[in-house]
Formats: C-alpha cells, structure tokens, sequence
C-alpha cells in the first residue's frame, strides 16, 4: 500500500511519523478536448492513479520534500521564493500562488511519490498541484475549497511554471467523485458528477509516446482559436454554435477547421452528459469516435501512435468507442468498453498496437476516483 511506504520512508528520512497523508489523483478526460481554454465543456475523470505526500507541519517557513521516485530531495523558503527549474517547481507555483491569495501558510516536512505516468496526458502535473495544495491546507489549517484551490494550481501552472493551460486539470483532480465523471463548465467553474454507464469500463491507451506541453504548436491552436472567437464577435468560441459556422466563410481555412472542432466539440460534451445519464453506452461510444475524427482532422493535434492505438481499440467487437485524450501529439487514448470483455480487450489492443506500430502499449482499465482529500488512517 502506499500509505505504507510513505510512512516507512518518512520515518527513514525525518526520523518521525507523518502528521498527515494526503493524495490527489490524475485524470483522464472522456471527452471535450481543447474546449477548456474556450470557456467550454469538458468531462473529464479522475483515475485510481495518483499523487500522494506524507507530510508534517514546521514551525519555520522552510518546506521540505524528498521525491521517492526522482530519488531527490529539494527545500526552499516560503518568504524567499525564486524560479528555477525541475518538478520543485510546481509545489513553488504553488507556496506562491497561495501566499499571494492572502494565505499563511506554515513551511513542512513532506515525502512524495506518485503513479501517474508523467507525460502522457493523464495530468500528472495538476496531481502534484492539488497534493500540493492539499498539503499546505493540512499543514496550515485553512478550510479545503476545492474550485478555489484548483484555480490556485492553474494560475501556478500559467504563471509559474509557463504552461498555458485551462483549468480542467487542476477541477478534475479537485473536486470529482469516486465512481462519477465531472461535467465541467469551464466559463462558470459550475459542475455536476455524471454517472459512468453500467457495465461498462474506461480503459487508458498509453502509446508510449511523448511530448512537452511548453511548445509551440498549443500555443498556435490557442490563438487560432481567439483569432475565430474575434471573427464571430465572440467572448470565446463557447459563444458559437454550431450553426453559426456556417457563416465563417471569410476565416482561413485553418483557423475555420480549428473552430470547427470546438464548437461540434462543445456540442458533443452536451449530448454525452445527456447519454450517460440516459445509460446509452452506444450512442456515447459514437461520440467518443467522432471527437477523435474532429481532433485528427480539423484540430490537427494527434499522431499516427495515437490514430494507430485508437484505430486498435475500434476494430475490436467490445469497444463502443475510442478517441485520443489530452492535449495530443502523443500520449493517452481512452476507450468505453464493455466491462466483462475488458480484460480480454487490453490484450487484444496491445497486440494489434504493437503489430502495427512496433511499439509497446500500456493498456490498463481505471476506475472513477475521488478527488484530492486527506487520507484517514487508523
């Protein structure tokens, strides 16, 4: 169990018992891709992979955090804090965020490890934000409010840490609820849990490539699409309907192809909270394949691993649907699946996966899991 090892390494490294252990898990996003930083609607869930801390408070302002999985350790002062470079600096963006929100914040003794594979667009940073975040409530004594706080992790992850990303990151891994996914409106920060369909599992296609988020090409489809929320006259293409596409004739054809993946986007979130609640798994599935089509076709964000994999997990009889998930150019498919096939269904991707691409397929199926939380022991 984690928490084992967490408090057996705390007790190495401090000589003392933790006060208290905390986690926050990553997320998958089911579907509503790009549609965040558009004021739109995303759905996304948080997954049985997480980020955990045991921590105790200081009476000082130093923090203090040795990483399990890097093997490193690394303190700084919560009164002198300096950029620099490296995982450190998410917890900094953090410590800052929060003191500059008018909080007191007491310094801590913390170890850290996770399993969230970092890289592959299942949002590790945002769980070591809400850990983080998390922690510094425990330590510091002030009440948990879970949008404020997941807005607190995306200003440190925009102006901290240089990632320009939206918000639903830092809400799922927030404020979601074990065995729900969290229909998020990303304008309002309002929400409600959406039921997973009966009978049916979420599985996580990890194509085992990768890539950074501090790059160019996210930052052009960002401005891609202020350029047509300007063109329509609109706050953000959240504002624009499907029907008003039909007037964007005077856009480049580019930038009208990136508009039309969110607002066909936006609508497709809308009907699959309406499918889940109805438990039509089908009909939800077809949504899955259609945003992987509009991400491939008109956002231009995935690769051939992630048309590959997705293409796997379509060809066999028990999927419903398949479609890349976070931010593209590699990382994680996630595919709707009947449960009972489930097991036989990971292999089967694997296989053709590797057949087809020659690379190796993490295929695992996740379960809906809470938001980030203290955990009670005995």
């Amino acid at each position: 169990m984690k928490t084992d090892i967490l408090e057996q390494s705390f007790s190495t490294y401090f000589n003392a018992k933790p006060e208290f252990i905390v986690r926050a898990p990553g997320r998958v996003n089911l579907i509503g891709e790009h549609t965040d930083y558009n004021d739109g609607f995303v759905l996304p869930m948080a997954i049985d992979r997480a980020v955990w801390m045991a921590l105790t408070p200081r009476t000082d302002l130093t923090v203090r955090i040795r990483s399990l999985d890097l093997e490193v350790d690394s303190a700084f002062d919560l009164h002198s804090l300096t950029k620099g470079e490296g995982w450190i600096e998410y917890i900094k963006g953090v410590a800052f965020e929060l003191q500059k929100d008018g909080y007191d914040l007491r310094g801590f003794n913390a170890v850290m490890t996770g399993d969230v594979p970092r890289g592959a667009g299942l949002s590790s940073s945002a769980a070591v934000e809400l850990a983080t975040a998390r922690a510094f409530a425990s330590a510091s004594g002030f009440d948990w409010d879970a949008a404020h706080m997941a807005r607190v992790s995306q200003k440190a992850e925009n102006q901290w840490v240089g990632v320009n990303c939206g918000i639903m990151d830092q809400m799922a891994s927030a404020a979601t609820r074990e065995g729900y996914a969290l229909f998020l409106d990303c304008r309002t920060l309002e929400y409600q849990h959406a039921p997973l369909p009966e009978n049916t599992a979420v599985v996580i296609l990890d194509t085992s490539t990768r890539r950074g988020l501090v790059d160019s090409a996210y930052n052009e489809r960002r401005s891609q699409c202020e350029e047509a929320a300007r063109w329509f006259g609109a706050k953000a293409l959240r504002d624009v309907s499907v029907d008003d596409l039909k007037k964007g004739s005077g856009l480049s054809e580019v930038v009208m192809k990136r508009a039309r993946h969110i607002v066909t986007e936006n609508a497709r979130v809308l009907e699959a909270v309406q499918m889940m609640k109805a438990d039509n798994v089908k009909r939800l599935g077809d949504l899955f394949n259609a945003s992987h089509a509009s991400l491939r076709d008109d956002f231009e964000v995935t690769n051939e691993a992630l048309n590959q994999i997705v293409e796997c997990a379509q060809e066999q009889s028990s999927c419903y649907g398949a479609r890349m998930t976070g931010a593209g150019f590699g990382g994680c498919a996630v595919a709707l699946v009947k449960e009972k096939d489930a097991r036989e269904f990971t292999d089967a991707v694997a296989v053709a996966y590797k057949r087809k691409s020659g690379l190796d397929a993490s295929v695992y199926v996740c379960k809906a899991s809470a938001g980030a939380g203290v955990i009670e022991r005995p």
